[in-house]
């Protein structure tokens, strides 16, 4: 068991790929490293150094054909007493379809598989029964709670939005053998939370010494043979492989939208289908690291606020400005103190307080909840002003200025994450279900409302922000 398992390359070395070719000379010495370390290296007690394997790289890298050749190492080459199943969690039916077609090929190419397995409608099953590869879509698998197996993959978890599936299928801890294989091109959902965000932030800081992190894509490379070439053939160590070549991936970038190209062959966080914004706009867009603009005097601030009831969604104030060259610079994107469930009251409280500090008496929103709101503001002293554009018509007014790099927003992954994934749904922009556009609301109407705010003086006098305005002698 263990180290006296045979290694993979050894248990590779004897079959066949699914076009009769030795499988050995499908497999570049990229692959053949990150199967060794994540399958074939232990600690000082004979068990696996690693539990945890995180895999990245951009479509078409050979992802999904890696995990089902782990999975079938663990089930045949790994005895262990409790057993050899493994699961395969797909993201959908179709992709995990395409892993069990993939498994049977690879079966029906090698009699020696022939001889150790039979393919079932979901799986492959150890002909002595010690074990079984089950192939599943990931809703399939919520209820799969207290089984134990010796090897969980997910193939494609780019699309998670919760760790729902994580937890269905959590390793065995009385078992020291168990790995888990994650593989995935990038997530649409880029932002704390999400599984795939958490993960590689997580392998980043290097915290977990039982992750191995093997990522390659257009920004981030753990492979220093790749690291310094570029950003395309970093996302895609695979590339010598494809009979087109570099071409391929010339024809896909003149044919998909920049954001889905940038996810799929870049490796990088993208936008789902029917995006209303450019991803590659929204990221130029952001200026690195920066979270908030403080106060400046002499600048015309406007700000928009999205409330909420409490229940569910965020409540979000913006506060953005327009400069001498007319570009529109979001300076506050904020929320309310705490996840819902909230009180929305206490919200409006740290709302007045935000905008007193950039010296600003009136926010524009919504008609949400009638006149609650816009009375609460009232008695402190700021006039809520009712938005004459509906969300969809603050989407589209600010489109033009992004996409002609006239908007600067500050980098907060939740905004980020909204805007990206604002869809078209007929005649209106809207959030997919279950997603959510409060800080993207607010961002977009404070974009738009900086843009006709009143001349007013706002300057500090005496420790305070005062505003003045310099027409009202004349009214």
């Amino acid at each position: 068991m263990n180290s006296r398992a045979p290694s993979p390359l050894d248990f590779f070395s004897r079959l066949n790929w699914i076009d009769g070719r030795p499988l050995m000379d499908t497999i570049e010495p990229y692959r053949r490293e990150l199967l060794m370390t994540a399958l074939y290296t232990f600690r000082p007690d004979g068990a696996p150094l690693y539990n945890m394997v995180l895999s990245g790289r951009a479509k078409k890298n050979w992802k999904s054909t890696d995990l089902m050749l782990a999975a079938f190492y663990r089930l045949l080459m790994w005895e262990s007493p409790s057993g050899n199943d493994c699961y395969i969690l797909a993201n959908d039916e179709g992709q995990a379809g395409d892993d069990l077609t993939l498994g049977k090929k690879l079966v029906e190419a090698n009699p020696i598989l022939r001889h150790e397995v039979a393919p079932l409608s979901k799986g492959i099953r150890r002909k002595d029964g010690r074990g079984e590869i089950s192939i599943l879509p990931s809703r399939d698998a919520v209820g799969s709670h207290g089984k134990t197996a010796i090897f969980i993959g997910f193939d494609e978890i780019h699309g998670y939005r919760n760790w729902d599936i994580f937890e269905a299928l959590a390793p065995d801890p009385t078992r020291t053998d168990v790995l888990q294989w994650v593989t995935s091109y990038d997530t649409i959902f880029n932002s704390p939370g999400i599984p795939l965000y958490d993960m590689k932030r997580i392998a980043q800081t290097g915290e977990d010494p039982r992750m191995f992190f093997s990522w390659y894509s257009g920004d981030l490379c753990t492979d220093p043979v790749f690291a310094e070439l570029p950003s395309e053939e970093r996302a895609n160590p695979s590339m010598t492989s494809w009979p087109e070549g570099p071409a391929y991936l010339d024809q896909q970038r003149r044919r998909l939208p920049s954001h889905k190209f940038r996810r799929l062959h870049l490796n990088m966080p993208g936008a789902p289908d029917g995006a209303y914004y450019d991803g590659g706009m929204v990221t130029d867009a952001i200026v690195p690291n920066l979270r908030k603009l403080p106060f400046q005097e002499g600048v015309l601030y406007g700000a928009f606020v999205d409330m909420s009831g409490g229940s569910s969604d965020d409540a979000c104030l913006g506060i953005a400005h327009k400069d001498k060259a007319g570009r529109r610079i979001l300076d506050l994107l904020i929320s309310q103190d705490g996840a819902p469930p909230f009180a929305p009251a206490k919200a409006v409280s740290k709302f007045v307080r935000a905008l007193k500090e950039y010296g600003i008496t009136e926010v524009t929103g919504d008609a949400y909840a009638g006149l609650t709101f816009r009375d609460a503001f009232s008695m402190e002293d700021i006039d809520y002003k009712l938005s004459k554009l509906t969300k969809t018509e603050l989407y589209e007014a600010i489109e033009p200025d992004l996409n002609a790099g006239q908007i600067e927003l500050l980098d907060l992954p939740k905004l980020q994450e909204q805007m990206l994934t604002l869809v078209v749904r007929g005649s209106r922009i809207d959030h997919q279900p279950g997603n959510h556009d409060d800080w993207v609301n607010a961002a977009a109407g404070a974009l738009v409302v900086c843009a006709d705010v009143k001349p007013r003086r706002v300057f500090r006098s005496q420790g305070r922000i005062e505003v003045s305005d310099p027409l009202a002698e004349f009214r």
